[in-house]
């Protein structure tokens, strides 16, 4: 599915809108070497400054862009708080007050509960298969109708990989110690947690290590080890727990103020779409990359204990998240429709996986189970 846009007004009536944008969010822009006048956007994010992952993922897009572009535009980006909110990213820029952010679809459950779909599912797609549904499974044009009303236009911009189940204060031995458990989770994984008595708690990544520290929670999942480790986690919970059930797949959205990207030239265009979809396969390699560093550090240098959920708490929550998952597609057409091409592309790719994939590893790693 292509991911090209054309536009829906007069080429005239966009850049005008465009210019209009620009003269109100930025000062005069600068003069590229050809003596055009230089584009000039903002990116607003839900991560911290240069965060390890999303934060970096978000800046090398806007570095990519200035220079695939020679120069003749420029994005500047606002980190969680600079500008918006780190979760009011979404509505700035349906709003227009920046044309573009980096982010995640899981944070906009609450506003439309398909969105999650197109980050991770518990037990869902991993990175390739979630990008294959996507670039080929219909997936792209799912999100695009889903987001439209929004004036928005999605695309993947990143990818953090695998994500690890999670950090705790105390061990889960039993489906028991997950009672009354205030985690942060979001997402359907979330949800899940909640059906089996834990306490999900939405907070957005700045104010996750406070609240772990200060015992506001007493447990949270944020990303992989290399990211985690930024965070800090491991000063103040020991038990580092796998698989991450609930996110797989680590997709990171771009999101673009439909008016704006429109009103670009063609070739401009081309290239803010194309410089999203390179950071796919640049930030999923550096991910696997720092991440299998990070974890060896964090268990030989910082105390870390790798732990595994025991089989009874996975198939409690494998067997919850069919019926959260079932229940959710209830809830409208477009959802339903979602839900229908995400598992007829899960159950395509997952015989492939465990040919390709799974019987290698065992092959490889000569394990005989």
């Amino acid at each position: 599915m292509s991911t090209e846009i054309k536009p829906s007004a007069s080429r005239r009536q966009a850049l005008k809108l465009g210019a209009a944008s620009a003269a109100s969010l930025l000062a005069a822009p600068a003069l590229a070497n050809t003596g055009e006048a230089v584009i000039e956007w903002k990116m607003v994010t839900s991560w911290q400054k240069n965060l390890p992952g999303p934060g970096t993922t978000a800046q090398t897009i806007c570095d990519r862009i200035e220079r695939m572009s020679g120069g003749r535009m420029r994005v500047r980006l606002f980190a969680a708080g600079e500008l918006v909110p780190p979760l009011g990213v979404f509505d700035a820029v349906s709003a227009g007050t920046a044309q573009v952010a980096h982010t995640a679809s899981f944070f906009w459950q609450g506003k439309m509960p398909a969105a999650v779909w197109f980050t991770a599912i518990p037990f869902g797609l991993l990175p390739l298969e979630h990008i294959t549904w996507i670039e080929q499974g219909g997936g792209q044009a799912l999100w695009d109708e889903l987001y439209a009303p929004f004036g928005i236009k999605p695309v993947m911009a990143g990818n953090t990989g695998v994500q690890m189940g999670g950090w705790f204060r105390k061990e889960i031995n039993t489906l028991d110690d997950l009672a009354g458990l205030k985690i942060r989770m979001p997402g359907l994984g979330g949800e899940v947690m909640r059906r089996l008595g834990a306490t999900p708690v939405a907070l957005p990544p700045g104010e996750i290590f406070p609240a772990l520290q200060s015992g506001l929670i007493d447990a949270t999942e944020f990303l992989g080890p290399w990211s985690d480790q930024a965070m800090g986690f491991q000063k103040v919970a020991k038990f580092y727990y796998a698989p991450g059930f609930h996110e797989p797949n680590g997709t990171g959205e771009a999101l673009f103020n439909r008016t704006a990207l429109e009103g670009l030239p063609e070739d401009l265009r081309t290239i803010v779409l194309e410089a999203c979809k390179a950071e796919n396969g640049r930030s999923l390699a550096e991910s696997e990359w720092m991440n299998a560093g990070s974890l060896e550090s964090l268990q030989k240098e910082e105390g870390v204990l790798l732990r595994f959920y025991p089989e009874d708490v996975l198939d409690a929550l494998r067997r919850e998240t069919a019926v959260v998952l079932g229940e959710l597609a209830a809830k409208d057409e477009l959802t339903a429709r979602i839900h229908a091409s995400y598992s007829k592309a899960q159950a395509r790719l997952a015989p492939w996986s465990r040919v390709s994939v799974q019987r290698f590893l065992a092959a490889r790693d000569g394990d005989k189970a």
